[in-house]
This record gives C-alpha cells, structure tokens and sequence, in this order.
C-alpha cells in the first residue's frame, strides 16, 4: 500500500482524512479485505490517530470500511450475491435520478454537466482512469442534485458508497470503457432535449453494463482459486 505523503489543513482533518482514505479504496491501494493499518496510514497521512480514526468512522458510515471487533478495520469485500443485489438497487436509484433530472434540470445544470462531460472525455482520451473517474463520480452526482429530491440523493448516496471500488475497476477493460463514454454521450443528449424516458433507458443500460463488467471480474480473480481447490 503507498500513497504520496500529503499536508492536511486542520480544519476539518478527519474529513480531509476520510477524503484521502475514501481514494485509496476506490483505486484498491487498500484492496478489498485489507486490514487498515492505523499506525502506517498515519505515517503515509501525516495525522495523528484520533483523526484517523475519525475518518475510519466515516468510511465504516458510508460502507466502505467494515469495524470487527477486536480486529479493528478492513476494507469491505463483497460477494456476487452483494454486487448483484446492490446494483440491482443501484439501477433504479439511477434510472430514478436520470429521469427526474431530466424533467427538471436547469439549463445551467444542463452547462455544468456538460463542461464536466467535457472534461471527462479530455481524460479518457489521456487514458487517466483517476481524472476520469472523479469526473463520472461528479457528472452521476449531478445528475442526481438535478432530480431535485432529497429522499432519493441520500439513498443514493448511501448505496452508491458500497459501489465506488467496482464501478473505478469497471472501466480498466478498454472496450468497455469505451462503451460507457458512448453512454454518458447519450446520458448528455437526453438530458439536452429533456426526455426523461431515454435518460432512464439509458442509465439502467449503464448500471446493467457496468454491473456485468464487476461480476466478469469477480469470478476471473475467484476462478484461480477454484482450480486450485479441486487439486
């Protein structure tokens, strides 16, 4: 596990702590079913352990991080069964999303989700998966701060929380990465001419994709480990 040594501000520090932390899950520097080391990310961080701790706190909050008892911290690992049943929820929450936002979006919305798409295309086309998944992150949430529902941001948050890593792995293949760029032109074009039925049809075509994209994965990191089992 590595990560350039950064200065935190003290305002806030378990929050620009959890910050960092939440990044070093979602590229897997900390892989999934990593114990969290407090001594050595303190050291990487430059924090003490209160705020640390904190923002471990936060993580376990949001599902990123799992508490055990008497064991401390560890990256959440999910199962098939989790990712199947998370994204299933996750799709609706999205396909909901696309099609209140596109109802009643507002045209500097509408501007700054494109800028953003913009930018994110830049990325891509620099092949920096970092860049380009803070910008899809910041476009989806967009899109859901432009539903204009509280309800249904704060469930999507929580939900969306425990999808972060998988969604950042989904676009390591090149075609499908590709392939989801082609959707997010269409996410746009929907949102631009306010059809709420394709911006729906378009974001569970995303999530659906995306979630095929994870359990391919899954079961070809799993399936060394099967052979070697029936040896």
């Amino acid at each position: 596990m590595t990560a350039e040594v950064i200065s935190i501000p003290r305002t806030a520090l378990h929050e620009q702590v959890a910050l960092r932390l939440r990044q070093m899950l979602v590229e897997s520097r900390i892989p999934p079913g990593a114990k969290l080391n407090e001594r050595e990310l303190a050291e990487v961080l430059q924090v003490s352990r209160t705020p640390l701790r904190e923002a471990i706190k936060m993580l376990a909050a949001e599902g990123l991080v799992e508490l055990l008892p008497n064991r401390g911290a560890i990256a959440v690992s999910l199962s098939e069964a989790d990712v199947l049943n998370t994204f299933e929820v996750m799709a609706g929450l999205e396909a909901q999303s696309g099609e209140l936002a596109a109802q009643r979006i507002t045209d500097a919305e509408l501007a700054e989700i494109r800028a953003s798409h913009y930018e994110m295309m830049a990325a891509y086309t620099r092949q920096d998966l970092s860049a380009y998944y803070r910008l899809n992150a910041q476009i989806h949430n967009a899109i859901n701060a432009a539903a204009k529902n509280p309800v249904l941001t704060s469930t999507y948050n929580q939900v969306n929380a425990r999808l972060q890593a998988l969604r950042f792995r989904s676009n390591q293949d090149g075609d499908k990465w590709k392939r989801a760029m082609k959707e997010h032109d269409s996410m746009i074009e929907a949102l631009a001419a306010r059809d709420g039925a394709a911006m729906r049809a378009v974001l569970l075509q995303h999530l659906h994709n995306k979630r095929d994209v994870v359990v391919e994965q899954l079961r070809a990191e799993n399936a060394p480990q099967a052979v070697g089992g029936k040896q």
